[in-house]
């Protein structure tokens, strides 16, 4: 058996933790993913943004209407943006694998690791061992197993996740998604953008469900504006072959229907990848859903083995991930001394059209807490800035707790949302009240900014 100071699974997040301060250690990195540096850099939020620009530029003419601009409608090739796309992530992938390679303190092994005992792996033939162990192996797409004839129709070329859609030769006629969720959401912004006839299947009576229900019905809105949307529709049924796709779907009311199209896309969800680790036979606990269990020092359930990103956190999301990693990385070089991870106001954003962003609870969940919630929904065209823009479907709406002054949420579908949202934040980062936060410091007039500005101050918190 051979021996490591240190074992991390996975070259997502977890590639960063080995720097200069490791140059005495003895690492094993292990990923067995097609590709090197984790799902984010190959598959997902770098190249899906990396496609969202060109689309949001080809709907560029849609907005340049509304203030009496007349713009030539734009086009773009597929297979040109594709290119130019993975022509420069994949280079990154490819010389981050090569960097790690020759590094004389790290034994790279492209292969899948599998616990055979607490703090014992097999990998490539080996079994290995260390004290130290991270587990940052990621998440990977689902695939409903209750969908008859899915399984198969994957073999047909014509069924793809998120992962393998972004490098198919051209744009398909007529897209068909299943799912309502984020993923859905911004690849029926890419394809429909780009030329395809977009279907997307969802259960649900809305898209984004997992947002404000009030985010989620204006994106719902706008969202079928633009894509054919079957909502309250199970899929029972997939057939794929030469001609196609054929999506069996029954509605709320027992309604069947056959969505056709030329490729269909899974966009149902992730799964933490601890089960392909078989962590359970290394002693790692996991909970109901497969994430790893960590507490506040991202330790697992046997001392010395650690977790961060996807394997472990309900929020998949990067930027958790890169701060859980650094968390890790402190702890590992300074055991007496440990830092714990910080959950708190966690945002995200959903890249489609219009973008969404979002941090904290929902409307909903800041009731069912029990707080006396006070609630503002600003539109854009309440600003000056949203004026010009004649923007009349976009808003801010923020939740606050009436006894404390302090915000609980903020939530906004629009035009720059992901950036806008920056501020609540901060705020709720650092426990800033909200009418401090609106009358301490200047917003420049009159940028779109004075949204979250006159939300913070419609909230009624200075009564």
């Amino acid at each position: 058996m051979r021996s490591f100071d240190l074992i991390i699974i996975g070259t997502g997040s977890g590639n960063s933790i080995v720097d200069e301060r490791f140059a005495d250690w003895d690492v094993a990195l292990i990923d067995d993913g097609a590709r090197f540096g984790g799902t984010c850099l190959n598959y997902g939020c770098i190249p899906t943004k990396m496609f969202v620009l060109p689309a949001d530029q080809l709907r560029a003419p849609e907005a340049a209407a509304l203030v009496d601009v007349v713009a030539p409608q734009p086009s773009a090739d597929w297979a040109t943006v594709r290119d130019r796309i993975f022509g420069r992530i994949d280079p990154i992938s490819e010389g981050g694998e090569a960097w790690r390679a020759q590094a004389s303190n790290v034994t790279l092994y492209r292969d899948t690791a599998r616990f055979v005992g607490e703090k014992v792996l097999e990998v490539a033939g080996e079994t290995i061992t260390a004290p130290l162990i991270v587990i940052a192996a990621g998440s990977r797409c689902t695939s409903p197993a209750s969908i008859e004839g899915l399984d198969a129709a994957w073999a047909s070329h014509r069924v793809h996740n998120s992962d393998t859609v972004m490098r198919i030769d051209e744009v398909p006629r007529h897209l068909v998604i299943l799912g309502g969720g984020f993923i859905a959401a911004e690849f029926a912004h890419v394809f429909s953008a780009f030329g395809s006839q977009v279907t997307v299947v969802a259960r649900g009576d809305r898209l984004l469900r997992r947002e404000d229900e009030e985010i989620s019905r204006r994106y719902t809105e706008q969202a079928g504006r633009h894509v054919n949307l079957l909502l309250g529709h199970t899929t029972r049924r997939v057939e794929a072959d030469a001609d196609g796709v054929r999506v069996h779907t029954t509605g709320a009311g027992g309604e069947e229907l056959v969505v056709e199209g030329d490729l269909l896309l899974v966009a149902t969800g992730r799964r933490p990848n601890g089960d392909r680790l078989d962590v359970a036979a290394g002693g790692v606990a996991i909970d109901e859903a497969g994430f790893v269990l960590v507490d506040a020092f991202q330790r697992t359930s046997v001392e010395g083995v650690y977790a961060l990103g996807d394997v472990c956190s309900p929020w998949m999301l990067k930027h958790v991930a890169n701060h859980e990693a650094r968390v890790v990385q402190h702890n590992l070089l300074h055991p007496d001394a440990p830092r714990t991870a910080s959950h708190k106001a966690i945002p995200h954003a959903v890249f489609g059209h219009p973008q969404v962003a979002s941090v904290g609870l929902t409307e909903a969940a800041a009731r069912a807490s029990g707080f006396d919630v006070a609630v503002a929904v600003q539109e854009y065209a309440s600003t000056a800035y949203g004026w010009a823009m004649e923007d009349t479907a976009s808003c801010a709406k923020l939740v606050a707790d009436r006894a404390t002054g302090l915000l609980l949420g903020g939530h906004i579908i629009g035009p720059q949302a992901s950036t806008l949202i920056q501020p609540v934040i901060q705020a709720m980062a650092f426990d800033l009240p909200a009418l401090e936060m609106a009358r301490g410091q200047y917003w420049i007039h009159p940028a779109l900014t004075e949204v979250v500005e006159n939300a913070l101050l419609s909230l009624g918190l200075d009564a």
